[in-house]
């Protein structure tokens, strides 16, 4: 890289974590330190027009805007692209990135599709022997009978969006009607009663892959949804208090499902941990990314810095 590297930062997406991506990508420009990096920012759309710095549209029709995108993008040494959710973190980007022959921090396209897909998460982590929740796999087409409470949730979203608990039958249909609202083919599990504990998991330059303290979620009831998520009423306790034997439990399943979906440079593997051992929950490829958010907080804890933690995922990235 030039002495001064020129960091695209892109944020926004055409999903329903626009606003949740766009306080990623500020928080992280506003991070990297002025004297090593010269950050761009790059904003996605709604409508899928391409902003550049200050809010404007990098071309003045919305077909033109992809195009003046990738000419930034080949300006710049390193893309940071903190689009959570669906075109973005499911490899969308990744594969812009790929094409225009730029480097990127995080999954490449195969583990950010994958990873996104929760059915099909769920699929590969089986194969390698880390618990699941029971659960099957629902289309509009779907007849589904109801058996207990259950967890209604789209197949490929994020940050909870669509998420309901299911405690009464007539409940359900709305619940799954809701759901495929954001995607066309949702999930119905089983409830998994247990404490929500979180693994994060990075590619260090200087030491290697490694995960983080572990972190408990702590909520006063109910689900960790989309309104306990960004309320703030939720409690993070890191370390979670755990014996040895189930924090390297935790920790090697995290590294192992990491591994096996393909996974680069960082990624939050978060699990339920009940009575009889930890049940996978879903991976994300590019987790929260503002000083506040899980995997910061827990390198934090871990004596890594915010912005240290965004400089090795900047160098892994320029280094390969």
């Amino acid at each position: 890289m030039r002495k001064r590297a020129r960091i695209a930062v892109i944020g926004g997406g055409q999903n329903c974590e626009h606003d949740v991506s766009c306080a990623s990508a500020a928080a992280v420009r506003a991070a990297l330190d002025p004297s090593r990096y010269d950050a761009v920012s790059l904003t996605i759309g709604r409508d899928g027009t391409w902003h550049g710095p200050g809010g404007q549209p990098l071309d003045p029709s919305t077909s033109g805007s992809l195009a003046a995108a990738v000419d930034v993008l080949a300006t710049c040494d390193v893309v940071l692209p903190l689009v959570h959710g669906p075109l973005g973190e499911d490899g969308t980007l990744a594969a812009l990135c790929e094409l225009a022959g730029v480097p990127y921090v995080g999954s490449p396209v195969r583990a950010g599709a994958l990873a996104m897909d929760k059915w099909a998460t769920k699929l590969v982590a089986e194969a390698v022997g880390v618990r699941t929740a029971p659960g099957r796999l629902v289309t509009r087409s779907s007849t589904v009978d109801f058996t207990g409470p259950v967890v209604v949730k789209p197949v490929a979203a994020g940050s909870s969006f669509g998420v309901r608990l299911v405690e009464h039958e007539e409940d359900l249909g709305p619940a799954i009607e809701a759901a495929l609202e954001l995607d066309e083919r949702v999930l119905v599990e089983e409830v998994i009663t247990g404490r929500e504990i979180d693994i994060a998991v990075l590619d260090d330059p200087d030491e290697g892959r490694r995960t983080g303290p572990p972190l408990e979620i702590v909520v006063s009831s109910g689900l960790f949804d989309t309104t306990v998520k960004y309320d703030g009423s939720a409690d993070f306790v890191i370390p979670a208090p755990l014996t040895d034997v189930e924090a390297k439990a935790l920790s090697d399943a995290a590294l192992r499902v990491y591994e096996v979906l393909g996974c680069r440079d960082i990624a939050r593997v978060d699990f339920f941990l009940t009575d009889e051992g930890f049940v996978l929950n879903e991976v994300n490829t590019m987790p929260g990314m503002t000083a506040q958010s899980q995997v910061p907080k827990m390198f934090a804890a871990a004596g890594l810095s915010y912005p240290d933690l965004l400089d090795r995922l900047i160098r892994s990235a320029a280094a390969r």
